[in-house]
Parts: structure tokens; C-alpha cells; sequence
């Protein structure tokens, strides 16, 4: 809820909050090129969630612009982009990461990821999480080469400072995860590594 109070996304971690109807969230880059993997759930039934499949086809393109209206598997609206002061490079396609994709990189052991900071969020919000979605990856550039279908990893765009603002559409609760991906060039200054990052709501 509204509190207008910076609040931190530790790089690695995950955080969420309740939402209103109508309030806006600021996502900050604050020390730039950090992906920010994004999810929002319907407060009255979070088997309704922010779904990309459906954005993709309700937008008809890979990338949220201002005054996008991003939808529900329900196809209703659940946040609007009112702000983006960067180049407007995110992602709509991939899942988010989990122990297998870094078991697939070669990462013995445990590393932290996306799916478990989302888990141990909804969790913490003593919420049920009915599946993993695919999030909003926002800040992220992985390129599509339009002659090879390849995609090509970068680190974000996003410069220190620079933030998306994105307006609830109904009562919800967002979830973020400051990406931890740090063995392929995905976040950080030229791919140095998972960065912090701060929202607020107002």
C-alpha cells in the first residue's frame, strides 16, 4: 500500500507489497543495468497474475510501451505503464531463473534465483503461489537476431537513476526479484553482477 517510502530490492533477493487499485509503483534502477524480474497477483484471487502469453497477444509486440495496459490470464487489465525514462528495453519471453537453468550453466550447488525469491515472498505475504508465472522482465535486453532467431545476452540498458512507473489497475501484489544471474553477462556494469534496486508506492 501507498507509503511513498523508497523501499530496497536487494540484489539477489526478492520483495513484494500490496497494491491498490490505482496507486503507482516506481521501479528504480538505482545503480543501474540490473534486471528486475517483475510478477503482480490479483489481491482478491492470486490465480489471476500478470501473464506475458497474454500481454504479447493483447499488445502485439515484445515490449511494453507508455500507455500499454499489461493483462491478467484473464485478459484484464492489471498494470499500466505510465513512466519509462529508459531506452524502453525489457523482456517479455523468458522464465524466470531456477536451480535447474543454473544447474544447466554448469553452477554446482545451490544459487540463488528468481522462482525461490518469488516463492519465499508470497510466502512471507502468507499468500499461496499458484504457479510461476512467467515475470516482466523489466530492464532486461536480450536481443532477438531477426535472420537466426537467436537471442543475444546484454546487460540492461537501464543507466543509474533511470525508472519505470507502472499503475495498478485492481488490488494486487507485486512481486520483484533483483535478478542474481551472474554467469552469463545479464546484469551489472559489462555483466559484473547483480546490482540493487529500489520501488515505491504511491
Amino acid at each position: 500500500m501507498a507509503s511513498n517510502e523508497l523501499r530496497l530490492i536487494p540484489a539477489r533477493k526478492g520483495v513484494g507489497a500490496h497494491v491498490r487499485k490505482g496507486e503507482s509503483i516506481k521501479v528504480v534502477n538505482t545503480n543501474g543495468f540490473q534486471v528486475v524480474d517483475t510478477w503482480a497477483f490479483g489481491t482478491e484471487d492470486p490465480g489471476e497474475f500478470l501473464s506475458m502469453e497474454h500481454c504479447r497477444a493483447t499488445m502485439g509486440r515484445l515490449r511494453p510501451r507508455i500507455g500499454d495496459s499489461m493483462v491478467t490470464n484473464r485478459r484484464r487489465p492489471i498494470l499500466t505503464v505510465v513512466e519509462d525514462t529508459t531506452t524502453g528495453v525489457h523482456d517479455m519471453l523468458f522464465a524466470a531463473c531456477d536451480i535447474y537453468r543454473y544447474r544447466e550453466l554448469g553452477v554446482e550447488g545451490y544459487h540463488d534465483n528468481c522462482t525461490d525469491n518469488l516463492a519465499e515472498t508470497m510466502q512471507g505475504l502468507g499468500l499461496d503461489l499458484p504457479e510461476t508465472p512467467c515475470p516482466f522482465n523489466m530492464f532486461q535486453n536480450t536481443v532477438p537476431n531477426p535472420a537466426t532467431g537467436e537471442f543475444e545476452f546484454k546487460p540492461p540498458e537501464a543507466q543509474p537513476g533511470q525508472h519505470m512507473t507502472l499503475r495498478a489497475e485492481m488490488d494486487l501484489v507485486i512481486v520483484f526479484s533483483a535478478c542474481p544471474m551472474d554467469v552469463i553477462p545479464l546484469n551489472g556494469p559489462d555483466g559484473s553482477g547483480p546490482q540493487d534496486a529500489h520501488f515505491v508506492i504511491s
